[in-house]
């Protein structure tokens, strides 16, 4: 049961890794846009679930959608991303110029880091809210003893502030490397 929870917690570590590697500060980058989800077809896609992204100089990012049709709601899920970018559509191409860093926008990108670790803490402690809860049953039905609920508790808890430890960790790195790119 601990390997699952383990393994639970370090899959947000690692989705907040992903979300981090988007916040590119300096370059454009085709993985900036990886956290990008658009509303297609009535469900959620990933942009490269529609379009394929190209790097052709080092501040400009060109989205060359598949659908033509799809390619105003991909316009709008990268400028409402919440990644300071203005895309600007030519067709099923949108060219989105990668801002110079200023003050204002490391600011904006330390707030989007915040959001995303955020995110990240909370799914850890809903993690260990379910693992708890779950060692509750097992007591409530007699299949653990009184000792093993402390016991597996307080593993869940070091689990948990060792992944919270590691986000806040994350998030320290990413804020330093926004300030001095």
């Amino acid at each position: 049961m601990s390997g699952d929870i383990e393994k639970r917690m370090q899959g947000s570590a690692e989705s907040l890794k992903k979300e981090f590697s988007g916040l590119r500060t300096g370059r454009a980058s085709a993985s900036l846009l990886e956290p990008v989800t658009v509303e297609i077809y009535g469900s959620r896609m990933t942009l490269s679930q529609v379009a394929s992204v190209s790097v052709p100089e080092s501040r400009l990012l060109v989205v060359q959608v598949w659908d033509h049709g799809s390619a105003p709601a991909v316009e709008k899920a990268i400028r409402d991303a919440g990644l300071g970018l203005n895309p600007g559509r030519e067709g099923a191409t949108i060219r989105v110029p990668v801002p110079e860093l200023n003050e204002e926008r490391r600011k904006e990108l330390i707030k989007v880091a915040g959001k995303y670790a955020e995110s990240a803490r909370i799914a850890i402690r809903n993690i260990r809210r379910d693992a708890m809860d779950d060692v509750k049953k097992r007591e409530k039905d007699g299949h653990i003893s009184e000792d093993d609920v402390t016991k597996q508790n307080k593993d869940i808890q070091t689990t948990t502030d060792k992944y919270i430890k590691q986000v806040d960790d994350m998030l320290t790195q990413k804020e330093h490397d926004i300030k001095t790119v």
